[in-house]
């Protein structure tokens, strides 16, 4: 990837669609990234060809549209011309103009630790909530068995950081967390688990944090249901916020996760509908519970659209480069470290990054991808032809573009010690080991 070629990567709508050229006209082969990555990138329909100079950009801009459907849709550019009014303020944030990724920025600052004594009941206090909503033995002890305190944490203390660093930016000293935040906090892990018990039954999974999943220490009913009661308590917990704004905010995230279950259930046959499929069903799996926690604890504070909107991108990006690093990591860590095996996506049948940027290589890949590697030999061969293209990466690479867009979103806030925090948790999500 070794470039002097400068660069614009362009993130448009609430998902980010990417658009790769020099700061002049866009062309397909002239950047930064190799041909393969630049043409995947073309397939999917993320590059465009008619870009020029400033009123050609103004006017490039205006042809920008979101797809039909939910306004946090996905990043496909459809050919339809909207007007200018449907260019809102919010997307301006998620626009950047950047080189080639370098070496992430550099603090002296400790999220977990600075929010030691925020994040130290976390769990704690998720367990009590359940343990207040029902005294049936088994149904508690299945609804708990995540909540151990070994998980990263990273949900809470995503939202906790921005809660905390937006009430330094609008109140200064008079910032102190809000205690319908720290519920917030409470509530995106409780969703995010609920859906780790519902994915270990759907996928038949063994293991999940170095120890036997869910779904095999319990029966598959029981297990269900457990995952259905974390999600009841977590709807509940909602409702007692008493807050319109953030109660449609957050019940966006369960509707984006059952659909993007649905999606991951199923294949696309062209390579481009594969990718944008990819990203969108990425986007409603994992970036959606980060950005809307971290846009409900904004609108908590009082802030107007603007910030909440800052909020809200800086969680989609980090949330989308937390999973394609957790693509990556399947290809490269081994059990012990990840705390569950290693190549299950492709066990599972799933083509995440790595595979899709290598099928333009390896096109051998694709029937396997169409029968979801289910033939004998195709999870080592799919391993394999990974290991040989430069999947690995540009899957890497395409993270650190949402980790550093992440950096400049959080440069707009006031500086403090939570909004460095903001830019270390870039960092941190960058390059964690597991």
């Amino acid at each position: 990837m070794g470039s002097k070629t400068i660069f614009n990567v362009r993130f448009h709508g609430k998902i980010g669609s990417l658009f790769f050229g020099s700061p002049g006209i866009l062309r397909r082969r002239v950047c930064a990234v190799d041909g393969v990555t630049s043409r995947l990138f073309a397939q999917c329909g993320y590059f465009r060809s008619d870009v020029g100079d400033g009123a050609s950009q103004r006017n490039h801009q205006q042809r920008i549209t979101q797809p039909p459907g939910p306004s946090h849709g996905p990043p496909i550019v459809h050919s339809c011309v909207r007007t200018q009014q449907k260019l809102t303020m919010s997307r301006n944030y998620a626009t950047m103009n950047t080189q080639q990724p370098g070496t992430m920025p550099e603090y002296q600052v400790d999220p977990y630790r600075l929010l030691e004594d925020d994040l130290k009941d976390v769990y704690s206090y998720i367990k009590n909530e359940l343990r207040h909503n029902t005294y049936q033995e088994d149904l508690y002890e299945i609804a708990t068995y995540y909540f151990d305190g070994n998980g990263k944490a990273l949900r809470p203390m995503v939202a906790i950081l921005m809660a905390r660093a937006i009430n330094y930016h609008m109140y200064k000293e008079n910032s102190a967390l809000l205690p319908s935040q720290r519920e917030v906090a409470m509530i995106s892990e409780m969703i995010h688990t609920a859906s780790l018990v519902h994915d270990d039954v759907i996928d038949q999974s063994d293991f999940r944090r170095g120890k036997p999943s869910v779904n095999v220490m319990w029966n598959h009913k029981k297990v269900t249901m457990a995952g259905d009661f974390i999600l009841a308590i977590a709807s509940m917990m909602i409702a007692r916020l008493k807050n319109d704004d953030v109660t449609l905010v957050l019940s966006q995230v369960v509707s984006d996760l059952v659909q993007g279950e649905f999606m991951q259930l199923g294949s696309k046959e062209t390579e481009n509908e594969r990718f944008a499929h990819y990203l969108t069903k990425t986007y409603r799996k994992t970036a959606s519970l980060m950005a809307n926690s971290v846009k409900s604890v904004a609108l908590l504070a009082g802030a107007n659209e603007e910030l909440s909107e800052l909020g809200y991108q800086y969680g989609r990006n980090i949330g989308l480069g937390f999973q394609l690093v957790d693509d990556l990591l399947d290809f490269v860590s081994n059990s012990a470290m990840m705390g569950k095996p290693t190549a299950a996506d492709l066990k599972l049948g799933l083509a995440t990054a790595p595979v899709l940027f290598a099928c333009e290589k390896y096109p051998e890949l694709n029937p396997m991808i169409m029968r979801r590697f289910q033939e004998p030999g195709d999870v080592e061969k799919a391993f394999e032809l990974v290991h040989k293209s430069k999947g690995l990466e540009q899957t890497q690479f395409l993270a650190k573009q949402h980790c550093q867009e992440a950096v400049r979103i959080a440069n707009q806030l006031k500086e403090s010690p939570f909004q460095k925090g903001l830019l270390i948790t870039a960092d941190y999500v960058l390059n964690r080991m597991k």
